[in-house]
C-alpha cells in the first residue's frame, strides 16, 4: 500500500579540508572536486540529469523464488496517501537543501561517541524537516536521530527522519550521503522518501527493479557496521570475510538509505546491518527495496518491522542463499544473549504487529 520516492540533488561539490573537531582526529583529508559531464549520463539504463528531479519507484514485476512478509502498511489510515507522500517528499528535499547549501562550507564536527560523528548540519537538517511535518500534522508523533521523540505518542502515525544519513562520509568529505524521511501507520511503512545530495538521479519517472542476479559468485554486496565493537561487530567482520571469499566483492560506503537504493536499483544485489535505528530504515525497506521488487527480513530470516535491531534487503532472487550464512551466525548471537528485541518503539505507540 506505501508508496516511496528517490530524488537526487546533483551539485559539482568543491570539499574544503576537514575542520579539527574537539577530539583527536588525525585523518588527512584531501579536497574533493570531481568534473561532472555538462550532459546526462545512464547507469543501469536510467538517465542521470545535472538537475535535481524525483521519481516515484512503483511495484516490480520481477519474481522472487521465496515469499517473504511483506512490511509496508496495508492501509495508510484517514490521510490520503498522496499527502503523506507530498508531505514525505517536501520534508526530504528540505533537509537535502539544507545538507547541500553545508556542502562546500567548513564543517563543525562534534562527538555523540568516540567515533560517533555528528555536524551542526545534521542538526540544521533536522530541524528543517521538523518544521514541514509539524506544520502539516502537528498531532503526528516523531522520531529524529538528533532530537528523539517529540509528539504525541498515541498517535498512529510515527515520522522516522534522519537528517543526514552517512554523517561520517559527510565530515570526510566522502560523496555517499543523504537525507530520509519515512512515515509509520501504525508500526509499518506508509509513505518514505530518500533525497541524495552529491550524486546522480536514477530513475527519472521509470519503473525501477532490483537485480535478477540469483548466485552468489556473481553479486556485488552491501554491508555495514556500527561504532561498538562488541559481538555483533565481529559476527559481521566474519560475514565480511566468508561473503568477500565467494561473491564479487563486499562494499562498506557508509550510508544505509543510500545502500537499500543500490539494491533497488539494481546496482548491488544485498545490503545486511546489525542494530540500525529505525530512522536508518524506515524509508529505504519501503522505497525502494520492497517497492522494486526486493525482499526485507531480519538477518535471521524473521518477519522484519523498523524497529528491529539487524535488516537483511535483497534483490529477492539470493535471499535464501544469503541467509544460509547470515542466518545461522545470527541465531549464534541470540544464543549468546545478544539482545535482538525492538528497540526505539515507543511505549504507548500503537502497531499492527
Amino acid at each position: 500500500m506505501g508508496r516511496s520516492l528517490f530524488s537526487s540533488t546533483f551539485i559539482p561539490p568543491r570539499f574544503p579540508q576537514l575542520p579539527k573537531p574537539s577530539l583527536p582526529f588525525n585523518r588527512s583529508i584531501r579536497p574533493f572536486s570531481p568534473t561532472f559531464p555538462p550532459y546526462s549520463r545512464r547507469i543501469h539504463g536510467f538517465p542521470i540529469p545535472s538537475k535535481p528531479l524525483c521519481a516515484k519507484a512503483v511495484l516490480s514485476e520481477s519474481p522472487n523464488p521465496k515469499t517473504y512478509p511483506k512490511i509496508g502498511a496495508d492501509s495508510v489510515g484517514p490521510i490520503p496517501l498522496s499527502q503523506l507522500i507530498q508531505v514525505v517528499e517536501l520534508a526530504a528535499n528540505t533537509g537535502a537543501q539544507v545538507v547541500m547549501e553545508a556542502v562546500n562550507k567548513p564543517r563543525n564536527v562534534t562527538y555523540k561517541g568516540l567515533t560517533d560523528l555528528v555536524t551542526d548540519t545534521d542538526e540544521m537538517s533536522e530541524t528543517a524537516i521538523l518544521e514541514v511535518v509539524r506544520k502539516n500534522f502537528g498531532d503526528h508523533l516523531i522520531l529524529g536521530e538528533e532530537g528523539g521523540f517529540i509528539g504525541d505518542t498515541s498517535s498512529d502515525y510515527l515520522w522516522c527522519i534522519d537528517p543526514l544519513d552517512g554523517t561520517t562520509n559527510f565530515a570526510h568529505c566522502y560523496p555517499s550521503f543523504a537525507v530520509s524521511v519515512g512515515v509509520l501507520f501504525r508500526g509499518k511503512p506508509a509513505a518514505a522518501a530518500v533525497s541524495r545530495v552529491c550524486g546522480g538521479a536514477f530513475c527519472n519517472g521509470q519503473k525501477i527493479h532490483a537485480s535478477q542476479t540469483d548466485l552468489v559468485e556473481q553479486s556485488l554486496l552491501v554491508t555495514g557496521f556500527g561504532y561498538e565493537h562488541d559481538d555483533a561487530w565481529a559476527t559481521n567482520i566474519d560475514l565480511f570475510k566468508e561473503f568477500t571469499d565467494v561473491s564479487r566483492g563486499v562494499r562498506r560506503l557508509g550510508a544505509a538509505a543510500v545502500d537499500m537504493c543500490h539494491v533497488a536499483l539494481g546496482i548491488v544485489e544485498a545490503y545486511w546491518e546489525y542494530r540500525l535505528k529505525p530512522w536508518d530504515m524506515a524509508a529505504g525497506v519501503l522505497m525502494i527495496v520492497e517497492e522494486a521488487g526486493g525482499t526485507v527480513s531480519c538477518m535471521d530470516g524473521g518477519k522484519f518491522c523498523v524497529f528491529d535491531r539487524s535488516v537483511l534487503v535483497s534483490n529477492g532472487a539470493l535471499h535464501s542463499k544469503l541467509l544460509e550464512r547470515i542466518g545461522p551466525a545470527t541465531g549464534k548471537l541470540k544464543e549468546k544473549g545478544i539482545d535482538f528485541s525492538l528497540w526505539y518503539k515507543p511505549e504507548n505507540y500503537h502497531t499492527d504487529f
